[in-house]
């Protein structure tokens, strides 16, 4: 792997990415050369290298090639598997209170190595590394909390007629399947690892190929705090990897954060095997600000619901619907924030928007403004390609980011997901127009109010077709409420105490303690 990183950082990133790196600190560069899956608790080659399809992975700040690597085949998956399915028979019979020790530990360490782990993250996805940061804390947060339920998980006693009892048993599945997305490589991976380990299950995860670094630091990690080998195991590769997953006998469940068509595919593989699925897909998500609202805060939840990692997160609330009172004020105060943020270098401190992920997703994003404009909307600002004065960053992926105005229900900015720095501002009339407009999508990821009024939050929040309804606030992820969608945009959740139902089953056991009374 090429990494760019500066002097300062440098000691950090080489602990986190592990031995042998040659550095070379005159190009601003390093090399590591170590394989990127791994299996049975240390980083492999794939077992199935020869002639297999090669991937490139880049940093979006410069347009370097980071990362070569080979997508894993059928042998290098089923053996992944076999690791994941004896390292189960191992940690399935630790108590809850024995697996939640090596998730705390997990925890501590993730924690004590905040700033290395987010510098990999910035490095390979482009967000900014004080953005970064944040979702590392997000992190060992969901570690230590599911460290705390997993000595909670457990069933009920039921008394019967005649000295008879039933009793209920919450048991793992088996080897889990994750499968990550690039927006939040090191987030998505512990959170769907974290409830599956707590409850006793395998995991085999597989990052997108756009982002496949982070997540070895993660697998490390758990091996460190004492995990069995195996326990935790990273394939890398693109579609036809996920599919081989996903069809593998051995596999108990697939939990898949992504797109749409993906995740339809996803769920279409696991279904011959009848294995249980969790979905996190796309959104076109609602934003509406209310006269009445504190101005201030609005605006803020915008720009937070638009711009967080360069506005690539499913949850955002795009389609901002404002109430024609206080259109000309908001719309005015989001510009002018918008126009100030810093754009550039992801690994300076003051930076607050990097790159996109990378250069076709860049023009993709630029073609949705492109078609707003043709359509009617007007841009306010950006929308543009943004070079930043650093040399270093020529072919970097950035663009400014983007207000439209004059938006309409009917236009392509308002009905797809654009998944960039695009913010598309509506107005309305009335709360019973905006919730008509709002649920008019077949996504249900994410809602947001602004009021002051607690009535209407409630009752807005009420009929609001989303899984997750912000309220005077906007992409907030407490590890302690879950998350996930209505519609297309999947079902299943992430995090809260709920999400330990999905990677476990439930037995009945039945006592007789008199004689059977038989008909025959």
């Amino acid at each position: 792997m090429l990494l760019r990183v500066g002097p300062a950082a440098l000691p950090r990133v080489l602990r986190a990415l592990g031995p042998a790196p040659v550095a070379s600190m005159s190009t601003g560069t390093f090399v590591v050369s170590q394989p990127l899956n791994y299996r049975g608790g240390a980083r492999v080659e794939p077992a199935d290298s020869s002639g297999a399809e090669k991937e490139k992975a880049y940093e979006p700040a410069t347009g370097r090639v980071i990362a070569t690597f080979t997508c894993s085949g059928e042998k290098e998956v089923h053996l992944a598997v076999q690791d994941a399915k004896a390292a189960f028979k191992i940690w399935r019979q630790k108590s809850g209170l024995e697996r939640g020790r090596v998730l705390l530990e997990a925890a501590r360490i993730i924690r004590e190595r905040k700033d290395e782990i987010a510098t990999v993250e910035t490095i390979n996805n482009g967000k900014s590394v004080f953005e970064a940061r944040w979702d590392v804390d997000t992190c060992w947060q969901c570690l230590e909390y599911y460290a705390g339920l997993a000595g909670s998980m457990g069933g009920e006693h039921v008394q019967l007629p005649g000295g008879s009892f039933g009793y209920t048993r919450r048991e793992p599945l088996g080897v889990c399947v994750g499968i990550g997305a690039w927006n939040y490589p090191f987030q998505i991976a512990c959170w769907k690892s974290a409830p599956a380990l707590a409850c006793g299950n395998a995991m085999v995860f597989k990052p997108s190929p756009f982002t496949p670094v982070s997540v070895l630091l993660l697998a490390e990690i758990y091996t460190q705090a004492g995990a069995p080998p195996g326990l935790f195991n990273v394939v890398q590769g693109g579609g036809a990897t996920g599919q081989l997953l996903c069809q593998h006998p051995d596999v108990a469940k697939v939990s898949f954060t992504g797109s749409v068509p993906t995740g339809a595919k996803v769920m279409e593989a696991s279904a011959r095997g009848i294995k249980p699925v969790t979905l996190e897909l796309g959104g076109k998500s609602p934003l509406i600000i209310f006269s009445d609202c504190d101005l201030e805060n609005a605006v803020k939840g915008a720009l937070m619901a638009n711009f967080l990692t360069q506005g690539e997160v499913c949850c955002n609330g795009t389609r901002v619907f404002v109430q024609k009172e206080i259109l000309g004020k908001f719309t005015e105060q989001v510009v002018k924030r918008t126009q100030k943020i810093k754009i550039g270098d992801p690994l300076l401190e003051d930076t607050r928007m990097g790159p996109l992920i990378n250069r076709p997703h860049l023009e993709r994003v630029l073609g949705f403004v492109k078609v707003a404009k043709e359509q009617g909307a007007k841009v306010l600002c950006g929308g543009e390609p943004y070079v930043p004065e650093d040399p270093k960053l020529k072919d970097g992926y950035y663009m400014s980011p983007c207000v439209l105005t004059d938006c309409r229900d009917d236009m392509t900015c308002v009905q797809e997901e654009i998944f960039g720095p695009v913010m598309s501002i509506l107005s309305f009339d009335t709360e019973a127009e905006v919730l008509e407009r709002a649920n008019a999508t077949p996504f249900g990821l994410a809602s947001g109010v602004f009021t002051r009024d607690v009535q209407r939050a409630h009752r807005v929040a009420a009929e609001l077709q989303a899984g997750v309804c912000y309220v005077n606030n906007y992409n907030v992820s407490p590890v302690e409420l879950p998350f996930g969608g209505y519609k297309k945009s999947g079902f299943g959740r992430e995090n809260g105490r709920v999400t330990m139902e999905y990677y476990s089953q439930l037995k009945t056991v039945c006592m007789e303690m008199g004689d059977v009374q038989s008909v025959f």
